[in-house]
């Protein structure tokens, strides 16, 4: 699949999409909202994610994602949700030995990735006029759909340019939201057990997302429901531990991340389109893992 035809495919459903109706979830961050019984949410986003590293190779790892999303109101508090990532994975690097010593060298991968799905289900709702108050928990499992094994003309890729795991990854986590009619406030803590997959393992992965959204402006020029323009800040505090092979810790691997998003949102009835800028406030890894550069996100979300 070439880079162009994805783009464009992914450009004309975005385009096919608008006229549907929305769902004010974040940016980056879970949120407690409820979903319609017997409706549905579909969410379209386009990711770039930039990471190098200070070692001798010079590496730089950039990701074109495009997360397809779909979710579905099964009863008035249990939401089930199926994300499916489109994935451009290119790494740029510099040998500094053998027969391409000092040569730069570029290997990519494009296809799907591993798929989540979770069932998020809401346990305590407080609703008063104007405002509501929700609390979900939420489980569930990312599964082995993306090429773990890939090769190309120098061999199997490496880890970070492979789609996907191998491996089955269940994960568990909380969303507590708040929202009124001028701002909407959601906590959500995650954390993914990663398993062993062809001698590998991933180190486990712990984040608290946190986001904030404030109403900056109301648009009534079409004269019917109107469109509201949100200020949005979003942090996320990433943990992940040290990657194992066949029982041994890499120590150039894991670590820290806290990360700021500011973003803007457009809230109408038919649709919501956002998007944020994810930017690195600290960063703490291992050795010489890949340090995150920056992550651009635009998003649709519709309902169906």
């Amino acid at each position: 699949m070439s880079r162009l035809f994805l783009y464009g495919a992914v450009g004309g459903a975005l385009l096919l999409l608008l006229g549907a109706a929305p769902a004010a979830a974040q940016i980056t961050t879970n949120t407690a909202l409820p979903v319609t019984e017997g409706r549905g949410i579909f969410r379209l986003q386009s990711t770039v994610l930039r990471s190098t590293d200070s070692g001798v190779m010079n590496r730089e790892v950039t990701v074109y994602a495009f997360p397809v999303v779909g979710v579905y109101g099964l009863t008035a508090d249990l939401a089930l949700f199926g994300a499916v990532p489109v994935l451009d994975k290119n790494l740029g690097a510099t040998p500094p030995q053998g027969p391409r010593s000092g040569e730069r060298i570029e290997r990519g991968l494009t296809g799907v990735g591993d798929v989540r799905l979770f069932a998020r289900y809401t346990a305590w709702a407080r609703n008063r006029a104007g405002e509501t108050q929700r609390l979900a928990p939420l489980a569930g499992l990312e599964l082995p759909t993306g090429a773990d094994d890939a090769t190309d003309e120098f061999g199997r890729l490496p880890r970070p340019l492979q789609l996907g795991s191998g491996s089955w990854d269940p994960f568990a986590g909380l969303v507590f939201t708040w929202q009124t009619l001028r701002w909407q406030v959601d906590v959500s803590p995650v954390y993914q057990i990663n398993t062993k997959a062809n001698g590998f393992e991933f180190g486990d992965e712990a984040r608290l997302d946190v986001a904030g959204k404030y109403r900056l402006l109301v648009d009534e020029r079409s004269g019917g429901v109107p469109g509201f323009l949100y200020g949005n800040l979003e942090t996320n505090l990433i943990w992940q531990g040290k990657h194992e092979l066949r029982g041994v810790e890499i120590p150039n691997s894991g670590g820290t991340a806290w990360l700021l998003a500011p973003g803007l949102q457009y809230i109408t009835r038919t649709f919501v389109v956002g998007g944020a800028v994810q930017l690195p406030v600290v960063q703490d890894v291992n050795g010489t893992a890949l340090e995150q550069e920056f992550v651009t996100t635009l998003s649709l979300r519709v309902n169906i």
